[in-house]
This record gives C-alpha cells, sequence and structure tokens, in this order.
C-alpha cells in the first residue's frame, strides 16, 4: 500500500479544505514533459542513486496546474515533485545518480483544497483551479505562490476513481 502524505484538516470553506502539512522532503524533477520527469524520479526511487537504495513510493505526485496561455507553476518548484516518506530526513535520502533530481525541504505550511475526481485533464483542473482562488479571494483569503495538482493513483487507475486535488499555499491567520 502507498504511503499519503499526512495533514491536518483545519478548516472547511464550502467544499474548500484547509490543511496544515508538515515538513517533508521532496525529489523535484523540472521539465514539461511528465512522462520523461516522471520516469526520472521512479528511478530514483527505485535505486538510481548512491548507494542504489530503494525508497518506498508515496502520494500524492505534486505537478504543476497549466493554464493555457500560461507558464507552468507550481507552489515553490516548476515540475514534477514526488514526496518522501514520512520521517525522512535530509541524511536519510541517498544522492541522485542523474543530475536532474532536485532534493528539497517544503517547509510546514497551510494549504487550500479542493478535492475532485477523473484523468485530471488540462480543462477540469482549470474550472478546479477558478473555484478555488474565487471561494478565497470571496473568504479574504490570502494565497502565496501558484496552486498546483496532486494526484494520488497511478496511471493505470480508471478515471472514475482517481483522487486528484488543486492547492494553493496560504497565508495562516
Amino acid at each position: 500500500m502507498t504511503e499519503t502524505m499526512q495533514y491536518l484538516e483545519t478548516g472547511q470553506i464550502g467544499e474548500v479544505e484547509i490543511r496544515r502539512y508538515p515538513a517533508v522532503w521532496v525529489a523535484t524533477v523540472a521539465g514539461n514533459e511528465e512522462g520523461e520527469v516522471f520516469g526520472i524520479l521512479f528511478r530514483y526511487i527505485r535505486g538510481h542513486n548512491q548507494p542504489g537504495k530503494k525508497i518506498p513510493m508515496t502520494a500524492p505526485v505534486i505537478t504543476p496546474v497549466e493554464i493555457p496561455m500560461t507558464a507552468p507553476v507550481i507552489s515553490d518548484t516548476a515540475g514534477m515533485s514526488f514526496v518522501m516518506p514520512a520521517g525522512f530526513r535530509k541524511e536519510d535520502l541517498p544522492e541522485p545518480r542523474d543530475n536532474r533530481v532536485r532534493l528539497r525541504e517544503i517547509p510546514a505550511r497551510e494549504v487550500a483544497v479542493i478535492r475532485f475526481r477523473g484523468r485530471a485533464s488540462t480543462e477540469d483542473v482549470a474550472r478546479v483551479r477558478e473555484r478555488l482562488l474565487s471561494a478565497l479571494t470571496a473568504n479574504g483569503i490570502k494565497t502565496i505562490g501558484e496552486p498546483f495538482l496532486m494526484r494520488y493513483n497511478p496511471p493505470f487507475t480508471p478515471g472514475f476513481l482517481r483522487r486528484n486535488e488543486v492547492g494553493v499555499e496560504i497565508r495562516s491567520e
């Protein structure tokens, strides 16, 4: 079973969940071709690192929210990120053999999220992003950075069973 990044739900505004995430380490690869960057990250956790240590797969996989006519963006990163298992510290992470893999810590933060099902098409993600940002604006909640997409299921999962979320970091009260 895949470990899921833990969080504490701290509030709700309609369909928007407010969550507190602890600090986590991520492995990130910049780039726009999802298949390629996924493969690089997957090889890293399967042992393409120094000293060949396998790292368990976790969920979600975090990617930019792509909006037509804009550059892809993600809160604090540009590319795809694999979240490292809970409790991993910098000294627990093996050195990548591929210099495109970057390891970094995302500090504890508060995130507003809307969950949805499906294949997370560009159009679906854009609609959820708009609902999320509109709800936050209507409630006077300030965002930090840009929205990002979190996907929880492997690619072979049927669309109607897939769990996705669009999130954005918010300023804590």
